[in-house]
């Protein structure tokens, strides 16, 4: 009987626009850029690529600042977690972002295990809350306070994203989904600028996003589409499109940030590691993504977290004066995004309307 439930609901779930939009045009997106990276890459030659930088290369070794800081979100596990361990095995100290303590301490833990000289803190924090959010902003300046850490931070990793399958509305009264995979992010970025700018190497912004971007060709930067509510009226809710269009403001963000700051101190990149076998999916039928996952690991499409977090590593230690740039495909490897995500219209007035929502 529960086969058979589970059979039905799966059946349900996979017949309807938004899962296939998914199923074709996702991965159709992605290789697609694969294509794209191996022409640039063997026929063109016009392929760049940035190497890392480890801790003992920078000029913090020379400063006061022995432990600089990493805000890592969405760290409770996938690319998260597996970032987090990574950058504390490069001498950083890590702050872990997530919404469930319970989680957070588990992923310290299993960090730990692996790396004993780790220094981790972790804070419970829910992206789609604004009131969440400047709390932690708070709690986050009177810890390096306390902990004698220098006041600032020297990478921030916007990495927490959800596909929310149903209609989901935060107490802001925006779209869960949007709040927390872009505005969320956005939120947090504007509030941590002043410990970022503090850092006494230049600091950097890494935005994980996604090659579903490419599936949006055209979009408005009001409000009511920012926040989600144009999307409402539709009688199914469209979370295939509003993961994307979500995608595409973080990395069209990522951009008008870099073209504001470009003579500051500071660096900001953005990242898409591909397909990762994360709990991004937990919200879809399990017999679909098990299905889904099978399909893209045959296809070879398929990255565990630790291959996964390699792109987001080079994101986050490419050399310093690195930014405004798309990180893909791993191996420090850089590709263009879509155009709509270059287009300094759509992005000035995603980047106002977003400061608007921030004021309110």
């Amino acid at each position: 009987m529960e086969i058979l439930k589970a059979t039905m609901e799966a059946f349900d779930f996979a017949w309807n626009l938004q899962f296939l939009r998914m199923a074709v045009m996702w991965p159709l997106s992605l290789m697609f850029l694969y294509m794209k990276l191996f022409l640039e890459a063997f026929f063109f030659r016009n392929s760049i690529y940035y190497s890392r930088c480890s801790l003992k290369d920078s000029a913090l070794q020379a400063s006061s600042v022995s432990r600089p800081v990493c805000v890592i979100t969405g760290a409770t596990s996938g690319l998260g977690a597996a970032a987090a361990y990574a950058l504390s095995q490069e001498g950083f100290y890590v702050v872990l972002v997530g919404r469930s303590f319970r989680k957070l301490s588990e992923s310290m833990s299993s960090i730990r295990e692996r790396n004993r000289d780790a220094c981790l803190k972790a804070f419970e924090v829910d992206l789609s809350s604004f009131k969440s959010i400047a709390k932690f902003k708070n709690s986050l300046e009177q810890w390096l306070v306390d902990s004698n850490l220098h006041p600032s931070i020297q990478i921030l990793i916007n990495n927490a994203g959800i596909i929310a399958t149903s209609r989901r509305i935060t107490p802001e009264g925006y779209d869960q989904m949007l709040a927390t995979n872009y505005i969320g992010a956005f939120f947090l970025t504007k509030l941590l600028l002043p410990l970022l700018e503090n850092s006494p190497s230049r600091p950097r912004v890494v935005n994980v996003t996604s090659f579903t971007h490419w599936n949006v060709c055209c979009a408005n930067a009001d409000t009511e589409t920012v926040t989600g509510m144009s999307f409402m009226d539709s009688r199914v809710y469209p979370y295939a499109q509003i993961y994307e269009f979500s995608k595409l403001c973080l990395l069209a963000s990522s951009y008008e940030l870099h073209r504001q700051v470009k003579s500051r101190h500071l660096s900001v990149v953005a990242v898409d590691p591909g397909t990762v076998k994360t709990d991004l999916l937990r919200e879809v039928p399990s017999a679909v993504s098990s299905f889904a996952f099978a399909m893209l690991k045959l296809f070879r499409l398929l990255h565990s977290p630790e291959t996964g977090v390699i792109a987001i590593l080079n994101a986050a230690l490419a050399p310093p004066e690195v930014s405004g740039v798309y990180f893909f495909g791993g191996d420090g490897r850089t590709l263009k995004s879509s155009p709509m995500s270059y287009d300094t219209k759509f992005g000035g007035e995603l980047w106002r309307t977003s400061c608007d929502l921030m004021a309110d």
